[in-house]
C-alpha cells in the first residue's frame, strides 16, 4: 500500500496518483516537466517511437474519434468495433489497439492495458480493465471490469489522461 502524502488515503501498490484526491504518489521518482520549444516539436512531428508509422483511417471510414482534452489531438476510430486503450513498454507481449504512449500516457498513469471501448448497433460502452490508477467518466470513478454506457461528448479520464468521445450520428 502507498499512503498519499496529501490526504493520507491508502492506495494500491504501483499507483501513480491517489484514488481519493488525485495527488501524485511516489517518493524519489518525481516527474519533472520541461518546456519544449516549437522547433523541437516540429523536428519530431510525424515520427513514431516504435518502428512503423501507421496511417490513421481515412476520415470517411471512421465512426468516431478520441479527442485528447489537454493537447487537442484527435485519434480516429476505424470501422473496428472494439479497441483496447493503453500504452506500450519494452518486452510487453500484448499490445493495446490504441497506443497512448506518444501522449505522455506513462506520466498520466495509464496502464499497459487500461480499458476497452466497444461499439454495437445502438450503443457505445467503456470498461476499465482493472487498471492501477482507475478510470473516470465525467468526473465519477468507474468500477473496474464493469461495462458502462458512454455517449457522444462524454469525457473519460484514464488515470489523469482526459479523453472526450466524439461519434458520428
Amino acid at each position: 500500500m502507498i499512503v498519499c502524502p496529501t490526504c493520507k488515503h491508502s492506495n494500491m501498490t504501483g499507483a501513480l496518483y491517489c484514488a481519493e484526491c488525485g495527488g501524485q504518489l511516489g517518493g524519489g521518482d518525481t516527474l519533472i516537466t520541461q518546456r519544449i520549444s516549437g522547433e523541437k516539436l516540429k523536428a519530431t512531428e510525424g515520427k513514431q517511437v516504435r518502428g512503423e508509422n501507421p496511417q490513421p483511417p481515412p476520415e470517411d471510414e471512421a465512426w468516431g474519434s478520441l479527442h485528447l482534452v489537454d493537447t487537442g489531438q484527435v485519434i480516429l476510430l476505424s470501422s473496428q468495433d472494439e479497441f483496447t486503450l493503453g500504452r506500450t513498454s519494452e518486452g510487453q507481449p500484448i499490445m493495446p489497439d490504441i497506443d497512448l504512449s506518444p501522449y505522455q500516457a506513462y506520466a498520466a498513469g495509464v496502464s499497459r492495458l487500461h480499458a476497452v471501448i466497444r461499439r454495437n448497433e445502438s450503443s457505445l460502452t467503456f470498461m476499465d480493465l482493472g487498471s492501477a490508477n482507475g478510470s473516470y467518466l465525467n468526473g465519477g470513478r468507474l468500477a473496474p471490469n464493469s461495462e458502462t454506457s458512454i455517449q457522444h461528448g462524454d469525457v473519460v479520464a484514464l488515470g489523469k489522461l482526459k479523453i472526450q468521445f466524439l461519434t458520428r450520428k
